[in-house]
């Protein structure tokens, strides 16, 4: 599988070695890290919660979708789930391609699509010991791809 939900420490060496091929001449790579504050509250830690099987099902999806959209030689993404600490990775998104313009375009598709359509949630754990599950603004508001593909309310 190219999408994989876990809760173990996520290896970006070990997924980085899975996507080296003589066919391949760039690399591109996102880390989403787990950091200190959100909308001006300090954050102690996060909780990731997910529908894993569903998860794998729409990220392998959405994975299969780049890999027809853009010239890429393959695509993987990673997403811990279970209480993260301040620093930990959250989720990795890597892609290879013969040129670095098709990794990067892919990878950034991958990890906007992840974000916006994967039933992955984020519970944070405040400093003041409070809690919240943050919804995602630009979800709410429809997002526009820079390949023109756009999400809107409707498919929320």
């Amino acid at each position: 599988m190219r999408f994989e939900i876990s809760n173990k420490t996520l290896l970006p060496e070990k997924i980085r070695a899975s996507l080296l091929s003589p066919h391949s001449g760039g690399y591109c790579s996102f880390e989403g890290w787990v950091r200190n504050h959100h909308e001006g509250r300090s954050v102690d830690s996060l909780e990731y919660t997910s529908y894993t099987e569903l998860a794998n099902k729409e990220g392998n999806r959405i994975i299969e979708k780049a890999l027809e959209l853009f010239d890429v030689e393959d695509i993987r993404c990673h997403h811990r789930v279970g209480h993260l600490a301040i620093g930990d990775m959250a989720v990795y998104v890597g892609a290879a391609s013969a040129h670095r313009d098709a990794a990067f375009k892919a990878c950034r598709y991958v990890i906007d699509e992840i974000k916006h359509t994967v039933p992955i949630w984020k519970k944070e754990h405040y400093t003041d010991k409070s809690t919240a599950w943050p919804s995602c603004k630009a979800c709410a508001e429809g997002h526009q791809h820079d390949n023109g593909h756009s999400h809107s309310d409707s498919q929320h």
